[in-house]
């Protein structure tokens, strides 16, 4: 069998991607207690006030000035899909969507032809730490699906299937199915326009979890040009005669099964995987086109309609302390967590 490992490069604050996917950034952020404005409970004097990534003292404020977060900014030609581990994000969007969500949900945001949103982290526990993590990635649109309509959905994580695989020798490996099926198992569908959606696209986002030693078979994908890429970010595997510590990412053959063996402490990694879409890639901030003339446009359409404008009071507007995971739709309709959209307006 050939050797599965065909290339391994070295991960940092934001992974390198294969096409269809444009980028994943893991944000791990150990925020400490709360204050009353959902913000920390820490000075804020050293730290550049709107643009810190710097990482002090563990954690970052990001764009934000009270909450830490992404206060109002637009996308358009691509998604994003936002897998929140631990803590929550505040979301709302010139839609009119908004949304808190976390511990294990999915938001899955098709910008088509233009979207403003925010993503903010409160803080909710005014007595301890309020860790942080979740992991967003960026997938490309066709250039015939750049100019979509907008779309926002959310993937609950009481909605998300798991495959658990129990090994010989008693130890198991989970995999959280955010997209494509695994083993007969499959999640909500994507949105409709996106690249996912298309059966031949061969698209798959999985969280696997291996306890130590536990061995699991990665089945082989569907196409043979479907490319495959395995990002171990905590603990180390093994794959072939290759030893992937953390923060490793490795291009995988997907023509063929993949052995890989969690190490002494276990490991968790991020699957991602796709058909290329094969097109040219211009992108410039936010904004992800097909060529520099789509780019300007996008430009100019954003300073001539705002892309539906900001219908929020602020540019980081946050819900109450206890609000809950919820999601309200653009029509009205709001959704929690096991109890799908219900037929209620607010």
């Amino acid at each position: 069998m050939d050797d599965p490992v065909l290339q391994a490069v070295p991960l940092g604050f934001q992974w390198v991607t294969v096409d269809p996917f444009l980028f994943c950034v893991h944000h791990l952020d150990l925020y400490p207690e709360a204050n009353e404005h959902m913000g920390p409970v820490a000075s804020l004097a050293a730290r550049d006030i709107g643009m810190d990534f710097a990482g002090a003292d563990g954690w970052r404020m990001y764009h934000g000035s009270t909450v830490p977060g992404f206060p109002q900014h637009p996308h358009r030609g691509f998604e994003t899909v936002t897998f929140v581990r631990r803590g929550f994000v505040d979301h709302s969007d010139s839609l009119g969507a908004t949304a808190r969500f976390g511990r294990g949900d999915v938001q899955w945001l098709t910008a088509g032809k233009g979207i403003v949103h925010c993503e903010m982290f409160p803080l909710l526990d005014r007595n301890g730490p309020n860790p942080c993590e979740l992991f967003q990635i960026w997938l490309n649109l066709p250039s015939a699906d750049k100019l979509v309509e907008p779309y926002f959905t959310m993937l609950w994580n009481e909605d998300l299937p798991r495959h658990v695989v129990t090994d010989d020798e008693g130890r198991t490996t989970e995999v959280t199915i955010i997209a494509g099926a695994l083993e007969g198992l499959r999640p909500p569908a994507p949105p409709p326009d996106s690249w996912a959606s298309r059966s031949e696209a061969d698209l798959a986002i999985w969280h696997v979890v291996l306890a130590p030693g536990a061995h699991w078979e990665l089945p082989n994908a569907a196409g043979p040009e479907t490319v495959r890429t395995l990002y171990v970010f905590e603990g180390g595997v093994r794959v072939g005669e290759h030893d992937l510590e953390a923060s490793t990412g490795a291009v995988l053959r997907a023509d063929q099964s993949v052995s890989i063996t969690g190490g002494p402490y276990g490991a968790e990694a991020l699957v991602l995987q796709g058909r290329p879409i094969g097109e040219p890639v211009a992108q410039y901030g936010p904004f992800v086109m097909s060529d520099k003339a789509g780019i300007d446009q996008a430009f100019a359409d954003y300073r001539a309609t705002g892309f539906g404008g900001w219908p929020w009071p602020t540019d980081d507007p946050v819900h109450a302390r206890d609000a809950g995971r919820f999601a309200r739709h653009p029509d009205g309709r709001v959704e929690v967590p096991g109890a799908r959209v219900q037929n209620q307006h607010a």
